[in-house]
């Protein structure tokens, strides 16, 4: 009995010694979209709402959470806006953005609109999307997106 206790122990403080993942987001595409990679800078200039259209001619459309700490984060961090410009922003340019709940509603809309984009958290990314290379990185490699 006493081992198994200091085995649960050493497990927790194993994992609470862990970084946390929690805001570790990945970009994420429709299949149809064949953009594999693109520069944080590009990146961007989407999420600002500078760039309309994909390679393939296809509209943007923009799809962000309504309450995400994990995309606010990098959001402000990749954009360079502080908490308010980013709210700002997006108040501005709400009729230009596609908001919705959850990680699972991202992926229902970026599914099913060939040239959605949108940020999930990597524990929710699926078969259903292609995930972007941002500045030759995939998610959880150093330099990914700035977190």
């Amino acid at each position: 009995m006493k081992h198994s206790r200091i085995g649960y122990l050493l497990a927790f403080m194993m994992f609470s010694l862990l970084p946390c993942f929690a805001h570790h987001m990945a970009v994420v595409v429709n299949k149809d979209n064949n953009v594999g990679e693109i520069s944080s800078a590009h990146l961007a200039k989407i999420l600002r709402l500078e760039v309309k259209k994909w390679r393939d001619d296809k509209d943007v459309i923009l799809v962000l959470h309504r309450n995400s700490s994990g995309e606010t984060i990098t959001l402000e961090r990749l954009n360079k806006m502080s908490s308010s410009e980013l709210k700002s922003f997006i108040a501005a340019h709400q009729g230009s953005i596609t908001t919705v709940d959850s990680d699972e509603d991202v992926l229902k809309v970026v599914q099913t609109m060939p040239g959605a984009v949108g940020l999930v958290d990597v524990r929710s990314i699926n078969d259903q999307v292609n995930v972007v290379r941002v500045d030759g990185k995939l998610p959880m490699e150093d330099g990914y997106l700035p977190h």
